[in-house]
C-alpha cells in the first residue's frame, strides 16, 4: 500500500494525538505533549504490537477526555455556570479518540501491519 493511503487511514489516529497534544499544552503539561506529539512514530515498526501500543495510548487518551470532562462540568456547576454544550463537545472528542482505535480494523491497515492471520509474509 502507498505511504500516502496509510497516512490517508491513520488521518483519525494522529489527529487524537494532536487534540491530547493541545490539550497537554492548555494544562501545561510539556512532557505529555511531547508524547502525544512523538507517539505515532511507534506505527513506523510496522509490526502487531506498535498497533497495540498506540490502540492503548488512544483508550487512555480518551479516558483522560472523560475525566477532564466530569472535572469541568463539576466545575462550572459549582460557579452556577452553563455546562453542557462543554460536556457535549468534550464528549465526542472522547468518543472520537476511541473510536481511533478502530481504524486498524480496516484490511489494508491489517494487512499493512500484519494483523491478519491470513498473511503469509506478515514482517517479523
Amino acid at each position: 500500500m502507498k505511504v500516502t493511503m496509510i497516512v490517508v487511514r491513520l488521518l483519525p489516529v494522529l489527529i487524537s494525538f494532536l487534540l491530547l497534544a493541545a490539550h497537554f499544552s492548555r494544562a501545561e503539561h510539556p512532557p505529555l505533549v511531547l508524547l502525544s506529539l512523538m507517539y505515532p512514530l511507534v506505527l513506523l515498526a510496522r509490526r502487531p504490537w506498535a498497533v497495540y501500543a498506540v490502540q492503548l495510548a488512544l483508550v487512555l487518551g480518551g479516558l483522560e477526555w472523560i475525566r477532564r470532562t466530569v472535572a469541568l462540568v463539576g466545575q462550572r456547576q459549582q460557579a452556577g455556570e452553563e455546562w453542557a454544550r462543554m460536556a457535549i463537545i468534550l464528549g465526542a472528542v472522547a468518543a472520537f479518540t476511541f473510536a481511533s482505535t478502530l481504524v486498524f480494523r480496516s484490511g489494508p491497515l491489517e494487512r499493512h501491519y500484519g494483523l491478519s492471520g491470513d498473511r503469509t509474509d506478515r514482517p517479523r
